[in-house]
């Protein structure tokens, strides 16, 4: 399990004394935690396979955000650590589709529902619904967008 995957890689990053993964993964038991007590369930349980990476892919998405927001704040060296992270909790992400391939599949639901410009939101809705897990929301966002 992912959620044992984590706890592991804490004694092993302790013991290596790599204090990036250290960080990351301590990051990631922290939000399992804050999961497990969300939803009512006891902070010693463990998440299932597709509730931790979905806690990892909000970890990796505040990691975007910090990036983006940081690099506007010309704050280089912090550009340079939360990338870091962002690395080692993609690490543990399923790979996401490529833009071409979502592009393929925007067009054959585009003409598959018949919509048109006014319709737009019921594309994305469609799209984001067919394709959760598998491509970024903002990168869908885009794809629909030049269709139009």
């Amino acid at each position: 399990m992912l959620h044992e995957q984590i706890k592991n890689g804490i004694k092993e990053a302790m013991l290596a004394k790599n204090a990036l993964h250290l960080k990351a993964f301590r990051a990631m038991s922290a939000a399992f935690t804050n999961e497990l007590v969300a939803k009512n369930r006891k902070p010693q349980e463990m998440l299932k396979d597709e509730e931790a990476i979905a806690v990892i892919g909000k970890l990796a998405k505040q990691r975007k955000d910090s990036i983006e927001q940081f690099k506007k704040g010309n704050r280089e060296d912090l550009v340079k650590e939360e990338e870091a992270e962002l690395s080692i909790l993609e690490t543990y992400l399923p790979k996401l589709m490529a833009k071409s391939d979502v592009e393929k599949i925007a067009k054959a639901k585009k003409s598959e529902l018949n919509i048109d410009v006014s319709k737009k939101g019921m594309l994305m809705s469609a799209l984001m619904k067919d394709l959760k897990g598998k491509a970024d929301g903002s990168m869908v966002k885009e794809v629909v967008d030049s269709l139009f």
